[in-house]
């Protein structure tokens, strides 16, 4: 049977992973800067560019997820027993939306982590040229491995936020079903 309890432990689950999404995004951001900046060699500033790119996406996600889910929360709960058909027709086609949007999630993230291990693993012997390093191979070498590490996180994440929103949807048709019999 789907309560508010149901309601109120999906949005807080919810609060919590995007947190994680955050700080990981800060992370990128601040271990881009460094390598670029700091560390300076082809190899980290390669494994700069997907740290900057997804950390920046990571991190915007993760903030906008923190931000609404408390008001989703006690929305959805209000709605619970104030007014029903809220959850009916708002929170299920928009959970349903959700959920095909995990699948593209799920396939751009594999996308990326295949290329970045493909990347890796095709520069992983490259040699800098005598009398200094290119933008050649080591480049693309810390270029795909950081790809595929960052693309692995966000995977990992993702699977647990799917499988949480499967349960939820289907707490929410559960509801809906018993609200129009």
């Amino acid at each position: 049977m789907f309560t508010k309890t149901d309601i109120e432990r999906y949005f807080l689950a919810e609060k919590q992973e995007s947190l994680i999404f955050l700080l990981i995004g800060m992370a990128g951001i601040v271990l881009a800067v460094i390598f670029f900046f700091v560390l300076k060699t082809s190899f980290y500033k390669g494994a700069s560019v997907p740290l900057l790119l997804l950390g920046l996406v990571l991190g915007t996600v993760g903030y906008t997820i923190y931000n609404r889910s408390d008001n989703d929360r006690i929305r959805h709960v209000y709605a619970y027993d104030m007014n029903p058909s809220q959850l009916k027709n708002t929170e299920l086609p928009r959970m349903k939306t959700v959920m095909k949007s995990f699948v593209v999630y799920r396939y751009t993230e594999v996308i990326l982590a295949i290329t970045g291990i493909c990347l890796f693993l095709y520069f992983r012997h490259s040699l800098p040229p005598v009398g200094g390093e290119s933008w050649g191979g080591a480049f693309w070498k810390g270029f795909g491995l950081t790809l595929a590490v960052m693309a692995m996180l966000a995977l990992a994440a993702d699977y647990f936020a799917e499988k949480r929103g499967r349960v939820y949807t289907k707490g929410i048709e559960s509801f809906v079903t018993k609200l129009s019999s």
